[in-house]
């Protein structure tokens, strides 16, 4: 299952983007983001630095260490650090080893949703790529029951009217279905790969932004502008429903996708006890500084 993301305060933007369907050069040149995602709050060069950074950020780990330094010192004390030494040693490798199970179990989740696959629109025929190969600007072929790829807007369905059916369950816990609807003036592509990879049509929207209620822009195709708004929008991490396939163009990958501005890096923790810990510690190196 994809994950669930809460909302979190509007992130500002400051340029809309602009989008040419079936014209991956000029989408290149504007260096959209890709379609991969990580959630994962290390890597094997930054684990040891960064989660040692982390835990000595907790003021109990740091007045030990204070400690054991001082224990170091034979004009200062003649007691043996050894014991000091063992156990600070064992709070930081437990406390590593829960941290680097924790983010495996996030890469192996991100691998898991960058490797599923999708077919893309490419020189008139549908190859099924990964997701993390998907880009701004791609037109893809969705089926029925599939899990939307990436932001996009929709173009034609199975129903003559454009209509289709989406699942939100996973964004926003609702289990009714969705209606959206593909532009009148797009309708009439259907399946057709020859007029689909004709397609020239350009997409003017607003910047990433984290809310899933709104949409905003327009599309130029064959001199005239049509506004697009919410209801013309697929959603990464819905899921199209009741509708035997739909044709979806790009707008948004990766983390630029309302699903992922609505997901935060993993952040350090702290509880009320460590809260409590520190004042009491701050009281204690207080005490011994004034006497």
């Amino acid at each position: 299952m994809q994950r669930i993301f809460c909302f979190n305060k509007n992130k500002i933007a400051t340029a809309n983007r602009t989008i040419k369907a079936n014209d991956s050069k000029y989408n290149a040149s504007n260096k959209f983001a890709k379609n991969i995602i990580s959630t994962t709050k290390y890597n094997i060069i930054t684990f040891l630095p960064k989660n040692l950074f982390e835990q000595f950020r907790r003021l109990a780990n740091a007045f030990f260490l204070f400690l054991l330094i001082l224990l170091f010192i034979p004009q200062i004390s003649s007691l043996q650090p050894i014991t000091t030494l063992l156990s600070l040693v064992f709070v930081l490798v437990v406390t590593a080893i829960k941290d680097a199970v924790d983010d495996i179990a996030r890469y192996r989740s991100d691998r898991q949703f960058n490797n599923r696959r999708s077919d893309v629109l490419i020189d008139k025929q549908l190859v099924r790529i990964y997701w993390r190969e998907i880009k701004v600007g791609d037109i893809i072929r969705i089926h029925n029951n599939d899990f939307i790829p990436a932001d996009m807007v929709l173009i034609s369905t199975s129903e003559p009217s454009g209509l289709c059916l989406i699942e939100t369950a996973d964004l926003d816990g609702e289990t009714n279905l969705k209606s959206r609807e593909a532009l009148e003036t797009t309708i009439d592509l259907q399946d057709d790969l020859e007029n689909l990879s004709k397609f020239d049509a350009k997409i003017e929207c607003e910047p990433p932004n984290n809310n899933f209620l709104r949409f905003e822009g327009t599309l130029t195709w064959n001199q005239h502008i049509y506004s697009l708004k919410n209801e013309n929008f697929l959603l990464r991490g819905t899921r199209l429903r009741n509708t035997q396939w739909a044709f979806a163009i790009v707008c948004y990958a990766g983390r630029d996708t309302k699903l992922m501005q609505n997901s935060d890096k993993p952040k350090f923790k702290r509880t009320k006890i460590d809260l409590w810990l520190n004042k009491i510690i701050l009281g204690v190196k207080y005490f011994i500084l004034t006497f």
